[in-house]
């Protein structure tokens, strides 16, 4: 289990770069409790802070043999004229288990827009997961759950400067870096990083996507997302016809 950890801490520190000790404290001690693996994707570190995903706690429960899953929408608290919604998840540990009840709701109010036309989907995964965080003791909140990774961006695009570089993709205003927004969505749509970062760079007319500008990043990010909420499959594809050379694979 320790050399899990420090095999943990090592993919953390190459997406990441260099962590606090008390980062690296902290997930030896996720690595250690729920078997979290970084390379899967199970945690995302925003902000100076561990956040659970919604792949990790289906993974945690999987391993700890989770007998049942349940989702129901309340409809006398939604309104799909102003796309609200709202979910009640309930997770059943064992065939005896009397059940975790948690609910999730969302509306464009406490959604990005880079998700919008998705928020009844976000609203199952937000109660599935708050379920789920119960059921198996997880105090960490979810990616899926933050409030300021769903707050609009106009302020990243304000800071062009962030962190002192040009065209920085650092945030000094407690929002997430944007590559840390696309880290997201690739995890959580299970994209091909690779075949993204092609995408990424056609799209912004440069030769890697480090060398496009600030807003052309913030405006990939915010495509890819719009087209993985409406058609994952089609952007699959479109993924997929990007023929990619080991050169034109850069960091």
């Amino acid at each position: 289990m320790r050399r899990k950890s420090f095999v943990e801490i090592e993919a953390a520190q190459k997406l990441w770069g260099d962590l606090p000790q008390t980062a690296m404290d902290s997930l030896m001690g996720l690595v250690k409790r729920f078997g979290i693996s970084v390379s899967l994707g199970d945690v995302q570190y925003l902000d100076g802070r561990w956040y659970i995903t919604h792949s990790g706690l289906l993974q945690i429960a999987q391993r700890r043999r989770c007998s049942g899953l349940r989702t129901s929408l309340l409809t006398k608290f939604c309104d799909s004229a102003a796309s609200r919604w709202v979910f009640r998840a309930t997770v059943y540990k064992s065939a005896r288990s009397k059940g975790f009840v948690g609910y999730g709701d969302a509306d464009p109010s406490n959604t990005s827009p880079l998700v919008r036309g998705a928020e009844m989907r976000v609203a199952e995964t937000r109660a599935v997961n708050r379920a789920l965080r119960k059921a198996y003791g997880i105090g960490l909140c979810s990616v899926e759950e933050l409030g300021s990774f769903s707050a609009p961006q106009k302020s990243l695009a304000a800071t062009p400067h962030s962190n002192g570089h040009p065209g920085s993709n650092g945030s000094s205003n407690g929002q997430p870096r944007l590559r840390d927004q696309l880290c997201v969505l690739i995890r959580q749509h299970n994209l091909d990083p690779s075949l993204v970062k092609a995408y990424a760079a056609d799209f912004c007319g440069t030769a890697t996507l480090k060398e496009a500008s600030r807003d052309l990043v913030e405006t990939f990010v915010s495509t890819l997302a719009d087209e993985a909420a409406k058609d994952r499959d089609a952007l699959v594809c479109k993924l997929n016809s990007y023929s990619l050379q080991p050169e034109e694979v850069k960091q």
